[in-house]
């Protein structure tokens, strides 16, 4: 396989399929409808893959808005030249109401105070900006327990907000904590108290604006929670999490088949050969039962191999699975080749992505070192460079 990159330095390089977010955002639209909006969510630098870039292809491919966790997310983006929305998923922290304000983020109220903090904001404005009212979203907490307006503060919302003559709610949503489970009902109890919560502020006279629930898996598998605009994460990059049980997983890969946007290489910087009963890597965890061949690839935990798969799993080499082999360390990895004929120092290794007809998938990787797809996603390393292929 030769790479489709060329630079110089570390011979340790990600490429990020633009093509495939661009068709996994087809089927997004294609499954929920045109008359749904899509928040893209590009927080944590787009799972690790690069915002900046992946939300101006996706600004240019159509997205209605953009999800991050902070305002120094939003910021990097709007002067990165991103028009659209942005929503500050988590809330923010007092003292950040004039940033917010002065790159037209769109902030989560997630407690009572911040509407506050942001009334009090908003009220100072001078000149042009003053004649609009501020846009907000709020979040409730609809049994997550982690952030959000608890069912019994709407009343107290509501007087607060009647006071707020410079805030206008633009949008109310809620977040799944078991959206991929159909094991347990937790996701329509949630569900339920969800739509309960909208009525009361209806009743109130209060309109939630645009209405979101929606996760990844939400997106793939509960059309019930679809709303008005949907949250997709992971999926948009190509990747499903864990749907439990087996036969609904196997039901939604088959119905909902992405196409992953990484493929992470690497190239062999070493090879040596190994005699039975000689052990590779720190703390001597794994010890030669053959004459084996380790190759000694330029990658690490620092860039995205994490510790977990030491020992465990496999990459790619010359079009075939090998297993990783020994403690994965921060800058190296070893993997045992002695069953590939013909490698040589600067052969490339695929780490993540696909090497003629073999794959190694995040979220295959995921599931066998038992976390979920957008953890590894988050771990790929400042240092790698990252090419963006359309």
């Amino acid at each position: 396989m030769t790479p489709r990159v060329q630079f110089d330095g570390r011979p340790i390089w990600a490429e990020i399929s633009l093509a495939a977010i661009a068709r996994n955002l087809r089927l997004i639209r294609r499954t929920i409808g045109r008359k749904r909006k899509v928040l893209a969510i590009v927080k944590a630098n787009a799972y690790g893959l690069g915002a900046v870039p992946i939300s101006k292809a996706l600004a240019r491919m159509g997205t209605d808005a953009f999800g991050v966790t902070c305002s120094q997310e939003g910021i990097e983006l709007r002067e990165a030249g991103i028009r659209e929305p942005i929503v500050l998923l988590t809330g923010f922290w007092p003292g950040e109401e004039q940033r917010i304000l002065k790159y037209r983020l769109t902030p989560t109220i997630a407690r009572l105070e911040q509407l506050r903090l942001l009334e009090r904001a908003a009220s100072k404005r001078r000149g042009k900006s003053a004649r609009k009212k501020v846009p907000f979203h709020l979040k409730i907490d609809s049994g997550l327990n982690r952030l959000g307006i608890a069912t019994q503060q709407l009343g107290e919302f509501a007087e607060a907000y009647a006071d707020c003559r410079h805030l206008e709610l633009a949008g109310t949503f809620t977040h799944f904590a078991s959206s991929e489970d159909f094991r347990t009902q937790q996701n329509e109890r949630q569900e339920g108290v969800f739509s309960a919560a909208l009525e009361q502020l209806r009743a109130a006279g209060i309109s939630p604006g645009i209405v979101h629930a929606a996760n990844s898996g939400a997106i793939c598998a509960r059309p019930a929670t679809w709303a008005d605009m949907v949250r997709p994460g992971a999926v948009l990059y190509g990747y499903h999490q864990g749907f439990e049980p087996a036969e609904v997983a196997a039901e939604v890969r088959k119905k909902f088949t992405l196409k992953p946007c990484l493929s992470l290489r690497s190239r062999i910087i070493s090879l040596r050969e190994v005699a039975v009963g000689e052990s590779v890597g720190y703390g001597a965890r794994f010890v030669a039962e053959r004459p084996s061949r380790i190759a000694v690839i330029a990658a690490g935990y620092a860039d995205g191999v994490v510790r977990q798969r030491s020992n465990r799993g496999c990459v790619i080499v010359k079009g075939k699975l090998v297993p990783l082999v020994g403690t994965i360390s921060m800058d190296l990895s070893m993997v045992d080749v002695t069953d590939v004929p013909n490698v040589s120092v600067g052969d490339v290794t695929t780490i993540y992505g696909s090497d003629g007809n073999v794959s190694v998938e995040v979220d295959q990787a995921a599931r066998q070192i038992g976390t979920v797809t957008s953890d590894l996603l988050c771990a790929l390393g400042r240092r790698v460079p990252r090419f963006y292929l359309s």
